[in-house]
């Protein structure tokens, strides 16, 4: 199966990601669209910039569970979901304080079994691929005399409509299991070219829905806060994704007044264990220099 990438314009780069049936690129580009027009963006780890990129993903989470799915199956309204103007509306749409999706609360959590991988040869080409059996040995059904695992991507649809999946995720009709179906993966490998049009970053990562916010926190923390590349994926992270209606945090990341000042805006904050395992290469003057996450046990070749 072919299929064009999504492809958005953030402060003057160029952002190309995954497209149904993965959720990825459409929920990131509508985070980053969002963000966009928050000028000028307010520190990193603050109060302001948390609570915003909250409310942001808050929105775009809800678009991908409601709205997305197998493009085959699904009509999809993307040019508008993807639309700067879109991207407007919602922005309109925050204020000062925690917006509210609905009181269901569960669990979230990362993916065991996933992996993302980064390149970029002497030429110039690049490529960003994840991977994924889903869950921890997928199904653990293995293929005989092939040694690899089948996975468990069916805990992917919305199997109930309108009850969670293994990561929380709260999904619609739009992602109803169908015969012959592709059900909504949250993978988020991503391209980034610079105004120029030349190559500037290959990034992508594993960790079920956080995927999402895993790269858009990389790719906003080298654009928008001129971090290194290390210091851009070494950084605390947070998470919401509409349902459970909650902001879940890196235990010990962010200062305890700045999540006690969330907590005052209405926004319910979970602290929990470090996730994800960026792998990420940026283009650094006539070279490159690649990054592997260091809370996973990847790492970085060069030849």
């Amino acid at each position: 199966v072919w299929r064009e990438p999504i492809t958005i314009s953030y402060r003057g780069y160029t952002i190309f990601s995954m497209p149904p049936a993965s959720s990825g690129g459409v929920t990131m580009a509508e985070i980053l669209n969002i963000v966009e027009g928050f000028a000028p963006l307010p520190p990193f780890g603050s109060t302001a910039l948390l609570h915003r990129e909250a409310e942001a993903m808050r929105r775009a989470f809800t678009d991908r569970n409601t709205q997305l799915g197998d493009p085959a199956f699904v009509k999809m309204p993307l040019d508008r979901l993807l639309s700067k103007s879109y991207a407007s509306t919602l922005r309109g749409q925050i204020g000062a304080t925690a917006s509210k999706t609905t009181a269901f609360d569960a669990a979230i959590r990362t993916g065991a079994s996933t992996t993302h991988y980064s390149v970029i040869d002497a030429d110039g080409n690049a490529v960003s691929v994840t991977t994924t059996l889903n869950n921890s040995y997928g199904s653990a059904v293995t293929v005989s005399g092939a040694g690899f695992l089948l996975n468990d991507e069916m805990d992917d649809f919305a199997t109930a409509p309108g009850k969670p999946n293994m990561y929380g995720l709260v999904q619609g009709e739009a992602n109803a299991v169908v015969p012959g179906k592709r059900m909504l993966s949250a993978m988020t490998p991503s391209i980034v070219l610079d105004a120029a049009g030349k190559l500037y970053m290959v990034v992508g990562t594993p960790g079920g829905p956080r995927i999402i916010t895993m790269v858009y926190h990389v790719i906003s923390n080298v654009l928008d806060h001129r971090m290194s590349l290390a210091d851009a994926i070494a950084a605390p992270r947070m998470h919401h994704q509409a349902l459970p209606d909650q902001i879940s945090v890196e235990r010990g990341g962010f200062a305890p007044a700045t999540l006690d000042s969330l907590r005052a805006l209405g926004h319910k904050v979970v602290e929990g264990g470090r996730g994800g395992d960026v792998e990420a290469i940026v283009r650094r003057g006539s070279g490159w220099q690649g990054v592997s996450d260091p809370r996973s046990g990847g790492g970085g070749s060069g030849y």
